[in-house]
């Protein structure tokens, strides 16, 4: 599989500009929602927030952003299916090919004393796992990173393959 184009909603940035940077050093698109495209755009990285990629706005104070048909439709694509393909061009949706994702810091938010129930309802994840499972149910055309210490082994791999193309036995990790 080749790596084109590339969804990062962290938000856990430690590593995260590194990896942004190099995926970006290997021509892969950098497609991010709010908090990360702001340090991504800050850093001069070239990046399209989520937003402007779907032509809808985060709502609800950002509890809906990446529930969208463009993101889910772009990770859930079937890469060697025609009507997938066709479906998806016909919509205007690109592939994503990487989800780079870590979820809110729930268990760590709820262990604070004195969190209230209103933040502890925030720190409910929704849109990441959404598209860890859609990148999951189509493992064999979209890889997934989840921890900033894969970061440099994922850009390593890309780079030893010098076209951005993976093997289906890295592309989970």
């Amino acid at each position: 599989m080749k790596i084109r184009q590339a969804l990062l909603s962290l938000s856990n940035k430690q590593g995260a500009l590194a990896f942004a940077s190099g995926l970006h050093a290997q021509g892969v698109t950098l497609l991010s929602t709010g908090g990360t495209a702001r340090m991504l755009r800050e850093a001069g990285l070239p990046v399209i927030e989520v937003g402007d990629y779907t032509g809808f706005p985060e709502i609800l104070d950002g509890r809906v952003k990446t529930l969208h048909p463009k993101i889910h439709g772009g990770i859930l694509a079937c890469r060697d299916s025609a009507e997938h393909m066709q479906t998806i061009a016909q919509h205007g949706i690109p592939t994503i090919d990487l989800v780079c994702i870590n979820l809110y810091p729930f268990g760590e938010t709820i262990a604070r004393p004195e969190v209230t129930l209103a933040e502890a309802i925030e720190n409910i994840d929704i849109g990441g796992p959404a598209m860890l499972r859609s990148a999951a149910k189509n493992y064999t055309g979209v890889a997934v990173v989840t921890d900033a210490n894969d970061y440099q082994t994922l850009l390593a791999e890309m780079a030893d393959r010098k076209s951005t193309r993976l093997n289906s036995s890295h592309l989970v990790i």
